[in-house]
């Protein structure tokens, strides 16, 4: 607000310097003034987005930080245990080695979350790296990318993806999705969600009943754009309608229903890969040493 302040006292102070000045010059100066105005929305927009990364990677970091304590939490008590056993003369040596055997697979299975955490940051680091090289400076304007709690999130307005009013795929839209298209290719253990989203303005459409149905067939056709026009296996992708009830924006304003009217494709590594390293966490049988 100071910044746009500063900017409209200069131009006024430049106007008054002047006296009267000619139609061009003014225009050239109303000109400096829109594109400065430009700039300035612009920093106050990236500004938003980068709150927004820092909270979600506050929440992820916390969530983590959970996690490993829990597994130093058992760790201690496994290691309670140890000492115990210890100092006891009742207690041989088989269930020692039991003991230790536990703690260094519990230690093992630490690693392994740590080194799966890493090893899909890094995949999305490069994944989103990648994507955002690939789309033009014009493209990125109406595409929004970026990673949650471990999953990219692709972003995509409808005044790119479709026609006025429509659920079709307007021809400007198949450059972006070619680009998009080859990144899923690239990492075939990605599942890909398409979920449609709209404001919340009633649609007036004879074949289209309510926003329901408007964001579940516009997801479907980008699944369908994927799989038919540029070659995505169809196995890897799920079409969804969250019609207006998950808006990122207010209503009230036209900037908000805008920003609400869009077609996300969110790329997660496989749920099995996640569920084998679950059924892989050691078993923890210390109360049975202990009887």
């Amino acid at each position: 607000m100071k910044l746009k302040s500063g900017l409209m006292l200069g131009t006024a102070m430049i106007l008054l310097g002047a006296g009267c000045v000619s139609t061009k010059k003014y225009q050239s100066l109303q000109a400096d003034y829109s594109n400065m105005q430009g700039k300035v929305n612009a920093i106050a927009q990236e500004n938003e987005q980068n709150k927004s990364s820092l909270e979600a990677a506050n929440v992820k970091i916390a969530g983590l930080q959970d996690q490993l304590k829990a597994e130093r939490k058992h760790n201690q008590s496994l290691q309670n245990a140890l000492d115990k056993c210890l100092t006891s003369t009742n207690q041989g040596n088989a269930n020692i080695s039991k003991l230790v055997d536990e703690i260094n697979a519990s230690n093992k299975y630490i690693q392994q979350l740590v080194n799966s955490k890493n090893k899909s940051d890094s995949l999305n680091m490069v994944l989103t790296n990648n994507l955002t090289r690939s789309l033009s400076r014009d493209e990125l304007q109406d595409v929004d990318v970026k990673v949650l709690k471990g999953v990219v999130y692709i972003s995509l307005s409808d005044n790119m993806l479709y026609k006025s009013g429509s659920y079709e795929i307007s021809d400007k839209a198949n450059a972006t999705l070619a680009k998009i298209a080859k990144i899923i290719m690239d990492y075939k253990d990605y599942d890909v969600l398409i979920e449609g989203n709209t404001d919340n303005v009633p649609i007036s459409k004879p074949n289209i009943r309510n926003n329901w149905d408007l964001s579940g067939l516009r997801a479907s056709s980008v699944v369908q754009a994927l799989q038919n026009q540029f070659g995505v296996d169809p196995k890897r992708l799920t079409a969804g309608g969250r019609g207006e009830y998950n808006p990122i924006a207010s209503n009230d304003t036209d900037d908000g229903r805008s920003r609400n009217r869009r077609t996300e494709i969110i790329i997660t590594p496989k749920l099995d890969q996640f569920m084998e390293l679950i059924d892989k966490a050691p078993e923890q049988g210390a109360d049975e040493t202990q009887q």
